[in-house]
Parts: C-alpha cells; structure tokens; sequence
C-alpha cells in the first residue's frame, strides 16, 4: 500500500507544517477485489434491496422515514458531542419546552432540514450530487447552533486541521485553500461518473474517505460527509427512501473509523476501508428492517391490549392510530386532532397510560406531555448520549 496523495509544505505564523493533497478519484490503479469482497458487496447489495422493499409493509411508511431520519440527525450530531435524546428532538419540534441546551436541538433539527432540502433537490428538481447542492446543504445544516458563524454554504478560505492545537502540531491537515476548488472539482466529477462509472456502493465509500480528507468548510464536515452517503444513495436509486444511516455503525465503533479514514491517508488502505464500510451497510440495514418488523409487531400487540379494554377501548384505539403519527402529545392536542372533548381525550390516554402503552414525561401536574413508550424504545436504540 502507498500513500494516496501528496504533501505540500506551507507556513503560517513563521511555523512550517505539511498539508495533504489526496489523488483524484477513482483510484488508479483500481482496487483489487478478491472473493470474499465481492460476497461482501454482494450481501450489502442485498440488504440494502430488502430494506427498501420493507418500507412498503409499514402501515405508513412515511412516518417510519420521519422518525428515522431524525434518529439518524441525533447520532450524527452526537458524534460531534452534542447531548440530545429523541425525545428533545420532538419536544423541540413540538414547541414543547425542550430538556437540553437549546443549541443542542437546533443543531440536530438544523441536520433533519438539511437531509429534507437535499431530498427534494434531487427528486423534485433533478438535483444530481454537485458541488451546489453540497454547498446549499450545509448553509441549512449549519444554520443553528455550533459553527453557524463559521461561514456556512461557504468553502474554506483558510486552512483547518485535525487534532492539535494549530497546523504544526495536527493529527491530519487537509488540503491549502489555494488546492481546494480543484480537489473539489475532481470529486464532483468522480460523482459523476467521469471518467468512468463505479457501482453506487463503492462510489459512496470512496467518495465519504475524500470528501473528509478535503475537509471544505470550516465545520461541519463530519455531518456533512455522513449525510452525502444517503443522499448519493438515494440520487443513484439504490434507495428509494432515505432509511440506510451509518452513524450508529460509525458511532459504535469510533476508534475504527476514525483510524480507517487515516490509514487510507497514510497508507493506502482504501480496502480495509471498504470492507469496514461494506460490513457497515449489511448491519446497519438488517437492523434497520428488524426495527420496522419490530414496530409493526409491537402495534399489533398494543392493539391486541387495547382490545381487552372492552367497552372502552373506542376512544384509546382511536388515540392508539394517533400515537403512531405522532407518538409524542398532550391532552389539547389529543382531542383536537381525534376531535375529542378533552375529559374524553384524557382518560383515553390515562387507559394507555394504565396498560403501559403512554407514559408521562415531565412529571408535571399541568401541561403534561405523553410519549408512546413501547414505539419510541424501539426507535431510538443505540441513541443514548455518548
């Protein structure tokens, strides 16, 4: 293995440093592939094709892509330390007083906006993954909270690092401004298929490695970079909704990730890289279906409880189909949208509440807010606070 760029020598403040310059895509000479990678890719390939045929067995599909799209915000932004939980999320977007600083939640909501305006580029506007589009989803991305001063939608105009204090003493410097538009322009045209095609899996894989490598904006790259894997997914038609997100897989094992992306720097290891991305795919949409399968499984088996109630189970089913579109609301909100008297609306919730379904969550005596418990557990595994 070698190196897969080259290193320029800058100075800044009197002090010398080496900045990295990564050779265009694709890779020349071409990966080698053996056996067992092809039966990787194959097996992602393959997963990835049942999730998005899963998606069509939900009751609402739509709703299922809502919460999880927002799943995907909180654990990228928690990458980058951020202490949201799910259910901040949906209090914020609720305009529920949420739980945490508010900058916290922005930021993740600020990611869900991001994700939404990328989506309906590509499919209602013929958007394909450009240097635009790039530029547009981070203006929105990094509208709120951490780094929304640091020039969003703009690429650098000065050198960033990784790790250290300053350039002299950093883990990683990525390219010099003046190299930037050009290293950007060939991964534009690596995306686009110039001058050769590569299957949309790799294309994803290598394209995540170099987009990190360049590091364009001053922040909010690693969210970025995570969310353009999806995105080129869902541009290419390997997905027809956005439901495969690496971030708990990235998440989970960190330390690998990050040496990954730095062994193919140093060395060459674009292989080691794709396996370990390859592997990411095949869990993380295995996973993604059993959540689905679970969560038809688990309102079939509330309905069934709800069933027991007898004579009052009308108005808790009612509110039970409710809690699936919205499975985070108050008394007022129950009996607007079931068009219940409120005495009625609440003890069809305090019904749920008894059997476990509902729970309460601020504890309060006024304003109380309900979640659905059973529905969100499933939801948001893997998205406690690092």
């Amino acid at each position: 293995m070698k190196a897969t760029g080259t290193y320029l020598t800058c100075t800044t403040a009197g002090e010398s440093f080496r900045a990295f310059v990564p050779a265009p895509l694709p890779l020349d000479p071409p990966l080698h592939l053996e056996g067992q990678d092809y039966d990787l890719l194959e097996q992602a390939n393959r997963a990835l094709g049942r999730l998005d045929g899963i998606a069509t067995l939900l009751p609402d599909s739509s709703i299922f892509i809502y919460f999880y799209v927002r799943k995907e915000a909180l654990l990228s932004s928690q990458i980058e330390g951020t202490q949201s939980s799910l259910a901040d999320l949906l209090l914020h977007e609720n305009q529920m007083a949420p739980g945490v600083p508010m900058e916290d939640v922005q930021e993740v909501s600020s990611y869900v906006a991001a994700m939404n305006h990328g989506l309906t580029r590509i499919r209602r506007d013929g958007f394909s993954m450009s240097l635009r589009l790039i530029r547009e989803i981070h203006s929105i991305l990094m509208a709120h909270g951490r780094g929304s001063t640091k020039d969003p939608g703009e690429f650098r105009r000065s050198q960033n690092w990784l790790g250290g204090t300053r350039p002299g003493n950093a883990v990683f410097v990525p390219p010099p401004p003046e190299k930037l538009m050009q290293c950007m322009g060939n991964l534009e045209k690596f995306l686009h298929d110039q001058p050769q095609r590569t299957p949309v899996l790799i294309k994803s894989a290598l394209a995540h490695v170099q987009f990190e490598t360049i590091h364009p904006f001053l922040d909010g790259n690693g969210r970025l970079g995570r969310l353009l894997i999806t995105l080129l997914l869902c541009s290419e038609g390997a997905l027809s909704e956005p439901l495969l997100y690496l971030s708990l897989y990235f998440k989970q094992n960190r330390q690998a990730y990050y040496d990954l992306l730095q062994s193919v720097r140093l060395k060459g290891n674009w292989l080691g890289w794709l396996r370990f991305f390859l592997e990411g795919v095949r869990e993380t949409a295995q996973q993604a279906a059993e959540t689905a399968k679970a969560i038809l499984a688990q309102i079939e088996q509330d309905r069934d409880e709800i069933e027991k109630l007898g004579r009052r189970a009308g108005s808790a089913h009612r509110l039970h189909q409710l809690l699936q579109r919205r499975p985070l609301l108050s008394v007022p909100v129950a009996a607007r949208d079931l068009m219940l008297s409120a005495p009625t609306a609440r003890a069809a919730i305090e019904e749920l509440e008894d059997i476990k379904i509902v729970r309460e969550i601020t504890g309060k005596q006024r304003d109380r807010i309900y979640i659905y418990d059973p529905y969100l557990k499933i939801l948001g595994a893997g998205t406690e606070p690092l």
